[in-house]
């Protein structure tokens, strides 16, 4: 499996799940399932096969989370010296060439990606397009209703 980059908030934050779905969620589950079958019959109990359901999917979660974190690139873009270059964990101010509306991104892992939050994922068209561009250069890419370009207006290391 490759290298995982994970900003240090977004390492923080799957270490927060991890922990919650160890300590609080299985341990219900369990209870859960324990309750259930003391209600008799398997085969037909509804509450039984929801709480091994909901056990199954916690246990996945589990697993998929400890595999992130052990394969993680945490970088910390505090600690960077990019040279005033977009790099992974940047915050940029952009304007679009269209429209003049400003945006601010911050470019970070999949797993942390949350668009509401201005945070996109590396692998997105926008990070793609504006990786490696510094204050004052345009990235162009394709979106679904055509070409954009956005101008760099500021690039920020926190």
């Amino acid at each position: 499996m490759s290298k995982v980059p994970l900003t240090v908030r977004g390492a923080e934050a799957l270490r927060n799940e991890l922990t919650e779905l160890k300590s609080v969620v299985r341990p219900k589950v369990i209870l859960a399932i324990a309750e259930a079958r003391a209600h008799g019959d398997l085969k037909e109990n509804a509450e039984y096969h929801a709480a091994r359901e909901e056990q199954s999917f916690t246990e996945g979660r589990i697993k998929d989370i400890e595999g992130k974190l052990s394969h993680a690139q945490i970088i910390d873009v505090t600690t960077l010296n990019a040279g005033g270059k977009i790099v992974f964990g940047t915050t940029v101010d952009v304007s679009d060439e269209n429209t003049g509306e400003e945006y601010t991104y911050q470019i970070v892992g999949e797993d942390e990606a949350d668009i509401k939050a201005g945070r996109i994922s590396i692998t997105s068209p926008i990070a793609r397009a504006l990786i490696g561009k510094a204050e004052g250069d345009i990235a162009s890419f394709q979106a679904p209703n055509g070409l954009r370009e956005l101008e760099v207006l500021e690039v920020r290391y926190v």
